[in-house]
């Protein structure tokens, strides 16, 4: 029915490519069921870890059959070879058949019967008898017949459908359920057989066949050849069904097909579902479709019988709560004096209670036969859709039916599944049993399941599906609130470490069990200790205290903003400021330990990542989604915690910063925390004498510390609070003013003491050596911050980066790094003044002069020392100093007039010097065992920073999309190290401009090549392993543009252009003149990317071909003429008007005209399309 590559497949035959997914029924194992099992214990065999299920994941239509869809098992070495019975399988009663009971609960049927439950599955898969007893066939194949199958003139197939119809009524839904029912049972109560074919026809049209169940059929037909004449009215066109179809009709049609089963059994409870017709025949038809070879069928009845079962769950639930009111009153009224006791209330009693237990078995038998016959089979369906459902439903059951479900004998099939191949299955399964875990009361059903399944749900929480790695961490909890005995320390452990996890939603669960395992106050808690001074301790000291040394033993002391994330939505110790400052500041009181440095320093970070969060309501970088709205309560939660912070520490930094003044470690955290004050509290809450305080405080560490990390949180704090907006700026300003100026008097006095010995033919000491570049280096650090142009440093600085030319009298190396930086912030200093128009005392003609000759003198320079330095420093500012520059100075100027003739546009030169640069130190070969794991992270992330400065200037225009032909080349070689950098850049490239971005490609794959005709000579090993690199760059290459062809139209056609002039450049081969060109071994590079030409498109380029190489086909095949012909088959591929043309002469060359091609890759000013045959492209 199904078409594939233009070949018809027959419904009976499965695909060439198919494979089956599972072992064959009768040559698997059966699985234990009922028995204890010596080796593996209990109902439960032992699952292979290394054996993973085989599922087909492919769907292209309704019509594709599964040919192993049937009840196979999971592996052969999967499970325990103990064979275990199965209880058998009651029978219930079927079609008009005479059903007659035995004994209590049993039905037994005559042979009467012809479609009901028995017949049904003896026509599908024999699900009656035992596993044991006979292996179970597969369903005979339908015979072949050719063509379409024929429709049988029984068939009422009406061009319009039926609106009145439950399918058509459903879908529309206009009408409530109830209602729908409702009416249902009226026409049910006339005449039952068409409310039943209603019921029938609502199944198979909600499966998406057309076809129509008639009454002829109905009173005719077996269930199973009802189901195959439904079979043959499939649109074979479509792979579509209600139960896959997109749309939020169909969304709700599925919801209210769910609905509608449950509706139905619900209003029914009370004498339909007990009259031995609508249910045998409704359950007997499910059976069937559920067998079935279509997905369609199967999928839909599956769903229906899962729903089924669960709806009869409930009426069970139902009948039991009645059964056991009817048994007291019963006994009551038994217990009551001969005299009192009414004998016709007894004998009521005795009845109605004889026929609830009838009905509960008769409802137990539904249950136990449609979990054999559809559940059994269906929990391990090819389609991971109806396994989800399978496992889904029975966790319902289990919940609402614990005393007939919640049993070992049923949780084995979601024990086994936890290990299927698709993460949506597993997500169920762990779903399925949360809620079980989290009753106290289904603790010792659980027992044997947990001592089984407990590592496997432990490993989940690594699933490579982040949903089912967070359920499966939810699912430990709960586990460990009522088995604690069960987890061990490495489980918890394995657990612990997720809260460093990249994925906020796993850490934040395995936060959750953090809290629950180690961060909880419980009654054996000690009584609250006091401090030194009598200071009682508050409730979360304890708890901060194993907070800190958590953080400690974690060794990951550069992740602290990953475990408070974690932790600051679930545990409200995170934002207790007053007992994190307690525990540093307090001294500790009497059987009490105070916290050694290294404690103090984790928790003082501990601390100030929590203020963070807390003030900003962001997750760290890397948690978390890249555009995340905040909500309103979000927001206003971030300004009440922002708020409470300030008014803590308003009072309590400066004397945490007086404390640990000497710590620079402690201090750069510190200094951290001013940033995320609500400053207004200043004013509004008169803490002016406060602020005078942490000021004069900042001032004495920028005069005592000289760590990087201390100044540039420093010279951060103090522009935040030296915002011109707050209230308190005349005063932070002052300071500032203060600070600066006393940093700029001793930059002069040590630089001309240093000047002054240069002069005397001096060597300076260590300690000038020392004041020179802590000077110059807290200078560089505050001009990035503020602007120190005022001060007039840029002669003495600029005039010493000149001088660094002559190592002999040059500064120290370290020294002339911060002068470079000092100009750098200055440039950029005098372009935001002049944006702003804020330049005192000069017009912004002068301005705009002086910006310029300082451009136009620092470029130049750093250019130089980039191209002759030897020292590495220098090379490396002055590198990162002209990228930033060219980006701060590229064409956007041009919108202002005032900036537009500031515009810098970098020459060739210019680019080809950036361009070697990162050459020559980016893309470099690991050098091994020289340096530790640490340094190599450390010159890696450098690496990474060039490379990204270079690949900014391509994907903001700078420079040419071809300059980065040279960075697409190692796209493949070092993808583990720059792969996502260089994969941005060329995405950017091609929204830039596609056809340069594809010429491009071209461009960097010939560089490849000649480097590879270089070191191969004359001819190339196509089989080598440099050249089969180049064609897994094309592949790569070739994916990065996506399935629309028709957008990316010109651009691959422009790549083919490049591709074939390269080829073919030059066509004379200098070692054989009747050999072929070169470098005609391009061709099969050129190859990887003719799948995404259009058909039209490849005859074009074959054209453009032949027209270059008049020869067409070679008269001699040999190995070096292979990639032309592989060229031209992977053009010609499906065509047949295009027959290859055979020369006498091995090639030919072609006249070019005056302004034809020369033969050469185009520059990007060239017309790609300049030949006819492109014309249009």
């Amino acid at each position: 029915m199904l078409r594939r590559g233009g070949k018809r497949i027959r419904m009976d035959d499965p695909p060439e490519d198919y494979e089956p997914p599972f072992t064959p029924y009768s040559v698997q194992p059966q699985t234990p069921m009922d028995q204890q099992s010596n080796l593996f214990g209990g109902q439960y065999g032992q699952y292979n870890e290394n054996v993973s299920l085989q599922y087909d994941s492919g769907n292209t239509s309704n019509m594709e059959y599964d040919q192993n869809f049937g009840p196979a098992q999971q592996n052969v070495n999967v499970f325990s070879s103990n064979q275990l019975e199965e209880p058998a399988v009651p029978t219930l009663s079927i079609g008009r058949g005479r059903t007659t009971r035995s004994s209590r609960g049993r039905i037994s049927v005559t042979p009467a019967g012809k479609k009901g439950l028995a017949a049904a599955a003896a026509n599908s898969q024999r699900v009656m008898s035992s596993p044991e007893d006979t292996p179970v066939p597969t369903p005979s194949p339908a015979p072949r017949r050719r063509g379409r199958p024929r429709k049988n003139p029984v068939m009422e197939q009406s061009t319009v459908e039926d609106e009145s119809t439950l399918f058509c009524i459903i879908r529309n839904g206009k009408s409530s359920l109830q209602q729908i029912v409702d009416e249902w049972i009226e026409q049910y109560k006339a005449d039952r057989d068409s409310g039943l074919r209603a019921i029938m026809q609502f199944f198979i049209s909600a499966s998406g066949c057309k076809g129509k169940i008639t009454s002829q059929m109905q009173s005719s037909m077996e269930h199973a050849a009802i189901i195959r004449r439904m079979t043959e009215e499939f649109d074979e066109e479509s792979g579509e069904y209600p139960m896959i179809m997109s749309g939020p009709q169909w969304k709700k049609f599925r919801s209210n097909f769910c609905d509608f089963v449950q509706t139905l059994v619900k209003q029914c409870q009370y004498s339909i579902i007990y009259d031995q017709y609508l249910m045998d025949n409704v359950i007997s038809l499910l059976t069937g479709l559920s067998d079935s070879q279509v997905r369609a069928f199967r999928h839909t009845a599956t769903l229906a019988a899962m729903k089924l079962m669960t709806a009869l769950v409930d009426v069970a639930l139902t009948v039991s709560i009645h059964l056991d009111n009817t048994s007291r009153q019963y006994e009551a009224e038994r217990q009551k004096t001969r005299d009192k006791r009414a004998s016709d209330r007894l004998e009521a009693l005795l009845a109605k209670h004889q026929e609830l237990e009838e009905n509960m078995d008769e409802i137990k038998n539904m249950l136990t036969y449609t979990f054999k016959s559809v559940f059994v089979h269906r929990y391990r369906d090819i389609v991971p859709e109806i396994r989800a459902i399978c496992m889904a439903e029975i966790g319902i059951w289990m919940k609402r039916f614990p005393q007939n479900f919640l049993d070992d004998s049923y949780l084995k099939y979601i024990g086994w599944t936890l290990h299927d191949k698709v993460g949506d299955v597993r997500l169920r399964c762990l779903q399925a049993l949360q809620p079980l875990y989290a009753s106290e009361e289904l603790k010792g059903k659980l027992e044997l399941f947990t001592s089984k399944f407990k590592d496997r749900v432990v490993s989940m929480t690594l699933d490579k599906e982040y949903d089912v790695a967070v359920q499966a961490v939810r699912l430990i909890i709960s586990i460990h609130k009522y088995h604690r005995e069960i987890l061990s320390d490495k489980d918890c452990e394995a657990v612990y470490e997720l809260v460093f996890s990249s994925h906020r939603a796993v850490a934040q669960a395995a936060g959750e069990f953090l809290n629950e395992r180690l961060f909880t106050l419980d009654d054996t808690s000690p009584p609250a200790l006091r401090t030194h001074r009598g200071k009682k301790r508050l409730p979360n000291t304890p708890l901060i205290r194993d907070l800190v040394q958590f953080f400690i033993e974690s060794e990951l002391h550069e992740h602290g903003a990953y475990l408070v994330d974690s932790l600051i939505d679930s545990n409200e110790m995170m934002k207790d400021w007053e007992c994190m400052t307690d525990l540093l500041m307090e001294d500790p009181g009497p059987g009490e330990e105070s916290l050694d440095d290294r404690q103090e320093t984790s928790l003082i970070e501990l601390m100030t990542c929590c203020i963070k969060q807390a003030a900003t309501g962001e997750p760290p970088v890397g948690r978390g989604p890249t555009r995340k709205i905040t909500t309103a309560k979000e927001t206003k939660q971030a300004q009440d915690d922002r708020v409470r912070l300030t008014e803590h520490f308003i009072q309590t930094l400066p004397l945490l910063l007086g404390k640990y003044i000497a710590d620079p470690e402690k201090v750069a955290n510190l200094l951290l925390i001013p940033q995320y004050f609500d400053m207004e509290i200043y004013t509004t809450s008169r803490q002016e004498k406060s602020l005078e305080s942490l000021l004069r405080l900042m001032q004495n560490v920028v005069e005592r510390h000289t760590e990087t990390e201390v100044l540039e949180n420093c010279a951060k704090t103090l522009e935040v609070l030296c915002t011109e907006d707050h209230a308190i700026y005349s005063r932070c300003d002052v300071i500032r003013s203060t600070l600066i100026d006393r940093l700029v008097n001793k930059l002069r006095e040590v630089l001309d003491d240093h000047l002054t010995l240069i002069a005397g033919d001096e060597e300076p000491n260590e300690d000038e050596v020392f004041a020179l570049v802590s000077s110059l280096k807290k200078v560089a650090i505050f001009w990035s911050c503020h602007n120190l142009g005022p001060w007039n440093l840029w002669d003495p600085l600029f005039n010493a980066v000149r001088e660094a030319k002559d190592l002999s009298r040059s500064m120290p190396p370290e020294a002339i790094k911060y002068c470079i930086s000092a100009c750098y912030s200055a440039i950029l200093w005098e372009l935001l003044q002049l944006e702003n128009g804020s330049g005192r005392g000069t017009s912004a003609a002068q301005q705009q002069k002086q910006l310029r000759d300082h451009l136009d003198a620092y470029i130049p320079l750093m250019t130089e020392l980039v191209i002759t330095s030897n020292v590495a420093l220098f090379r490396e500012e002055a590198y990162i100093s002209v990228c930033d520059l060219l980006i701060s100075f590229c064409k956007q100027l041009e919108d202002n007039p005032l900036l537009r003739p500031l515009v810098y546009e970098p020459d060739r030169g210019l680019q080809q010097t950036l361009n070697d640069f990162i050459q020559t130190y980016v893309f470099v070969e690991e050098e091994d065992e020289e340096h530790d794991e640490h340094t190599k992270i450390e010159e890696l992330h450098k690496r990474r920073s060039y490379l990204s400065s270079f690949c900014k200037l391509v994907v903001y225009n700078v420079l040419p999309i071809k300059t980065a032909a040279d960075v697409f080349r190692h796209y493949v070689k070092y993808y583990n190290d720059y792969g996502d950098i260089i994969k941005t850049t060329l995405g950017k490239a091609r929204e830039i401009n596609k056809v340069s971005c594809a010429r491009t490609m071209v461009l960097s794959l010939s560089m490849l090549f000649r480097d590879l005709s270089r070191d191969a000579g004359s001819r190339i090993d196509r089989q080598s392993e440099e050249f089969l690199s180049v064609k897994e760059l094309a592949k790569r290459f070739a994916l990065s543009f996506g399935l629309d062809a028709l957008k990316n139209r010109e651009a691959i056609t422009a790549l083919h252009r490049d591709a074939i002039l390269f080829a073919t450049n030059p066509l004379e081969n200098p070692n054989d003149p009747t050999g072929p060109p070169p470098n005609l071994a391009f061709l099969e590079i050129g190859a990887e990317f003719t799948n995404k030409l259009l058909k039209q498109d490849k005859r074009m380029v074959l054209q453009f071909l032949d027209r270059i190489l008049t020869m067409g086909m070679p008269s001699s095949r040999g190995e070096e003429w292979q990639p032309l012909l592989l060229y031209r088959n992977s053009l010609v591929h499906g065509e047949t008007d295009l027959p290859p043309q055979t020369a006498r002469r091995a090639y030919g060359r072609r006249r070019r005209d005056a302004g034809g091609d020369d033969g050469e890759i185009a520059d990007d000013n060239d017309d790609a399309g300049s030949d006819q045959d492109f014309a249009g492209y």
